[in-house]
């Protein structure tokens, strides 16, 4: 008895049919030829399920890195009074891009100009 559900079996099936299509198609929109990058994507998902198979493994959502990304977008156009354009342009509130700005140029900062300690 393998101890996993049906359930758990057909996810575990769709995740490596749908890595082994997207490589597929990344491959294929860059150029590689259709039975090449379909290879591609069957061996990646093979290499996956060996490497992986049997693990727990939570795979994130990354909202924290689309967050950052759209942060830097801000704070790129952010032109030093333009706070209300881009409250409406990004569908916040004032307040919160005065966070973002604050936010993004400590980071900026910081990049910049290392601690000492």
């Amino acid at each position: 008895m393998s101890g996993t559900s049906p359930h758990m079996e057909q996810q575990r099936h769709e995740l490596l049919s749908d890595v082994a299509d997207t490589v597929a198609s990344v491959l294929k929109d860059h150029g590689i030829e259709q039975p090449l990058a379909e290879q591609a994507g069957l061996a990646l998902a093979d290499r996956l399920a060996t490497h992986w198979g049997g693990q727990l493994i939570n795979i994130p959502k990354d909202y924290r890195f689309k967050l950052a990304n759209r942060d830097l977008l801000i704070y790129e156009e952010f032109n030093g009074n333009n706070h209300a354009e881009l409250a409406r342009r990004w569908n916040m509130t004032m307040r919160g891009i005065y966070k973002i700005i604050e936010r993004a140029r400590k980071r900026d900062m910081d990049h910049r100009q290392p601690k000492l300690f």
